[in-house]
């Protein structure tokens, strides 16, 4: 008996399985080998290959700007870059650690310390200093040494610049030479000015052991003169290098405006 089956595309009709015969059946068995061997073997495809033929496109043409004067020349930009360069390296400054800003900033100190002691050595000495520490003239011609006899005034700007160069002097030889300090305003020096002819300050006179004078030097000069005059003295030399030398000086006449008749000091 025929069953029917309903599916969404309408009825269909089973039908029966077909009848074998036995006769046939090594025949059937041989062709399902045979299909099953051709499924088994790999599929073969032709070999396919895509050409596409393609046509060179030629690139629009680069006007070239006009050549004027202005305009620079490769080899021109290329040395320009490399001189900027060159001189962007050469400002470049290595900034330095901190040891060497702790060194640079010692060394600085000390330098200021030493400037500062050498203007209070050299700059801080004045004309009244170096007259408080002379000799008084008469003791200087009795006690056997040789003597050095300035002529100066307070008013006495080359007097006042030499002060410093005079103190170092005075501290090298005290032990050997007299240093003596006369002021020109005091009236009581007016036979010493006459007797050393006396017409610029500062007057400086060279006397040996005996207080006889062996040359003098006036006015701005070299602190070398001074000094080797000095050391003439000590070393009992006969004559002294420089012995009669003149620089800048002020006139000694200027003393009859400033005149004062026996100050209390010495000068």
């Amino acid at each position: 008996m025929a069953r029917v089956a309903s599916s969404h595309f309408g009825l269909l009709r089973e039908l029966p399985p077909p009848r074998l015969d036995p006769s046939d059946l090594p025949r059937r068995l041989r062709q399902a080998t045979v299909l099953r061997l051709r499924s088994t073997r790999p599929l073969r495809f032709p070999k396919m290959a895509c050409l596409a033929e393609s046509k060179p496109v030629e690139a629009p043409p680069i006007e070239s700007p006009p050549e004027d004067e202005n305009t620079a020349q490769p080899g021109a930009v290329e040395e320009g870059s490399q001189d900027a360069s060159v001189s962007q390296s050469a400002n470049f400054v290595e900034f330095p650690n901190k040891d060497i800003n702790r060194r640079v900033a010692l060394a600085s100190t000390l330098a200021a310390v030493g400037l500062f002691i050498s203007a209070r050595l050299d700059f801080g000495v004045s004309l009244k200093d170096l007259s408080a520490a002379a000799i008084p003239y008469e003791e200087a011609l009795a006690n056997g040494k040789p003597t050095v006899v300035e002529f100066y005034a307070d008013w006495c700007e080359v007097c006042r610049e030499l002060a410093p160069q005079i103190f170092q002097v005075e501290q090298q030889f005290r032990n050997q030479v007299n240093f003596v300090m006369l002021n020109v305003d005091n009236t009581k020096w007016e036979q010493e000015l006459d007797e050393f002819g006396v017409e610029g300050i500062p007057h400086f006179a060279f006397l040996d052991k005996e207080g006889n004078e062996e040359g003098n030097v006036v006015g701005r000069l070299p602190k070398q003169y001074f000094l080797e005059n000095v050391a003439a003295l000590v070393n009992g030399e006969p004559t002294i290098p420089h012995a009669r030398v003149v620089g800048q000086y002020s006139s000694a006449e200027a003393r009859k405006v400033h005149q004062v008749v026996d100050p209390r000091s010495h000068g």
